[in-house]
């Protein structure tokens, strides 16, 4: 990358994983090694690839980016460990930010509201979920994949060079709702 681009400008780290059974029944079912695999490819991960990144981006006002879902902040159903992992991934997004932040480089989360995904066909009641979103969110809709690209790209340039340690919410303002 250094020697064909000079550097790197956006690292962006959208990988997580648990178990399919650390996901159901009560968290209380979460196993050990369930609990270290969840946190081992959802978070650690952040902070290896950053730790690689970080001397590329030195400088040029670069920015790493990750993904998250409100699951990290309240408790929904069928997420159990990976609500835990996701509040630790948003965790490590603050300190990345005042780890990197002296070197030029921003820290930041998206935190997606539901969209049908991969990762979401593994939780159960996604469309239940995406439902209560859709009915509840002040814009009564959900999101499109296209609005946190541009969320992304928001976060990414130079619009948002005084941003760093945040999770920004896409989500139908969902998450400012009480009940």
């Amino acid at each position: 990358v250094k020697e064909k681009w000079g550097g790197l400008d956006i690292l962006v780290h959208s990988v997580a994983f648990a178990n399919k059974d650390e996901l159901k029944g009560s968290f209380l079912n979460v196993t050990r090694e369930g609990f270290a695999t969840a946190m081992e490819v959802s978070v650690f991960s952040l902070i290896a690839l950053a730790k690689a990144a970080a001397p590329l981006m030195e400088g040029r006002e670069a920015s790493i980016l990750t993904l998250t879902y409100y699951g990290g902040q309240r408790v929904f159903p069928n997420y159990n460990i990976m609500g835990v992992a996701k509040a630790a991934l948003e965790m490590s997004v603050r300190y990345m930010a005042e780890a990197v932040g002296p070197s030029g480089i921003r820290s930041n989360a998206i935190s997606a509201g539901p969209l049908k995904t991969l990762a979401a066909a593994g939780v159960g009641g996604f469309n239940q979920i995406a439902s209560i979103v859709e009915g509840k969110a002040p814009l009564r809709r959900n999101i499109t994949k296209e609005e946190v690209a541009n969320a992304a790209v928001y976060l990414s340039s130079h619009l948002a060079s005084g941003v760093t340690g945040e999770v920004h919410f896409v989500d139908s303002g969902y998450n400012i709702i009480g009940l």
